[in-house]
């Protein structure tokens, strides 16, 4: 495994690129957003809200716009600055994560109470569960099912309601780096090239669960792309043209509006140093401690990469944080994910270790996984 050399980006992340210096892509963009022409991009966009608000009159609808909300720093960046920078209408569709936090609850009320209109997609409970074990035990991923919904939700409805815009939020090639296997522009339609959903379909995903049927699982279905471009239906990040875009900067200006975070929890029992991200479900939280068992890295790396690329810390601040928090998760996060996905702790563990990456991990004398590796050091995997 390696480090890197600017930030603790590890080269085990899927996707990932690094150059001929060992910089890995996210450092790149960083460097080159400076040389970034921001108020010609901002132009671009007012100039596709301008296109989206005439096509709403056109075709005599009532929102020019949809934005996938969860409630959370992004989402009520997105849908603020949709509103009143943009000048837009926008539709705000949450698909709600089976057993939503009260934080996540609270978040979409605060959201509702900002002056938006929200469509809220409630899966069904039992298949949802079904599927998130069905992920866990096949691919040590419990949440690959909920994140096809997350995604698919926002253009459903722009195609259903023939809606002319759809704006995400964050292009994770540029800010996470993953430019292996997503397009690195500000069209949002390269969705489908995540490793969530590239290749991935709703037909795979009941594939030998007999109970389900191809129409249970309607929300889980991203709807057919060229359809909706056909349809004259664009789909933009906005990450891509907004220069103030940022994880600290997005928490910063949605508390300011109202959003509440995760914080009476002791940061260990999350995995991360910062409060306001993964909000609407703790299934997350277990999820990116096995990531980590997965892949050397979870939560805080992200958290810390973000931070030396922005200023906030230097690569030695920030390997202190990694290595305090990074791949840690509570008990009482396990224990309910065993509730809900109907299973013992023992039974949890024994899945939990076939996804071990032994080359990166061993277990102590306790019986817990610990990394070979020190965080910021190239690891010879042997």
């Amino acid at each position: 495994m390696k480090y890197c050399k600017k930030c603790l980006q590890p080269d085990t992340r899927p996707g990932i690129l690094f150059d001929k210096d060992g910089v890995c892509f996210a450092c790149k963009y960083e460097e080159s957003k400076k040389n970034i022409d921001w108020p010609a991009r901002e132009q671009e966009l007012q100039q596709i809200a301008e296109w989206a608000k005439q096509e709403r009159r056109k075709r005599q609808i009532s929102y020019d716009c949809v934005i996938g909300v969860s409630g959370g720093k992004d989402s009520t960046f997105q849908a603020v600055y949709a509103k009143e920078r943009l000048g837009l209408h926008p539709l705000l569709v949450n698909c709600a994560p089976d057993e939503i936090t009260e934080t996540g609850k609270a978040n979409i009320d605060n959201l509702n109470r900002l002056g938006f209109d929200i469509i809220s997609i409630h899966n069904n409970p039992n298949i949802a569960k079904q599927l998130a074990k069905k992920c866990f035990l096949e691919k040590g991923n419990m949440v690959i099912a909920s994140e096809y919904c997350l995604w698919a939700s926002a253009y459903i409805m722009a195609d259903k309601f023939n809606i002319p815009l759809i704006i995400q939020g964050e292009n994770a090639a540029l800010t996470l780096g993953t430019a292996g296997i997503q397009e690195t522009t500000g069209n949002a339609y390269s969705v489908v090239q995540l490793d969530t959903l590239s290749g991935g379909d709703a037909e795979a995903l009941i594939r030998g669960e007999n109970n389900i049927d191809i129409d249970d699982v309607y929300f889980y279905r991203m709807p057919n792309i060229e359809s909706m471009k056909e349809k004259g239906i664009k789909a933009v990040f906005l990450q891509y043209y907004a220069k103030e875009w940022s994880q600290v900067y997005n928490a910063d200006f949605s508390v300011a509006r109202g959003l509440m975070g995760r914080t009476s929890e002791d940061l260990h029992d999350i995995g991360r140093y910062r409060r306001y991200s993964a909000l609407d479900t703790d299934l997350v939280v277990v999820n990116q401690m096995i990531k980590y068992l997965k892949f050397g890295f979870g939560f805080a790396t992200d958290e810390a990469c973000y931070d030396i690329r922005e200023g906030r810390l230097t690569r030695e601040q920030a390997i202190w944080n990694v290595t305090e928090y990074d791949g840690k998760c509570g008990e009482k996060y396990i224990k309910k994910t065993c509730e809900y996905l109907s299973l013992t702790e023992e039974e949890f563990w024994q899945v939990v270790d076939r996804y071990v990456n032994r080359k990166l991990f061993e277990k102590n004398a306790d019986g817990k996984w610990i990394p070979k590796f020190k965080v910021g050091e190239d690891f010879d995997e042997g």
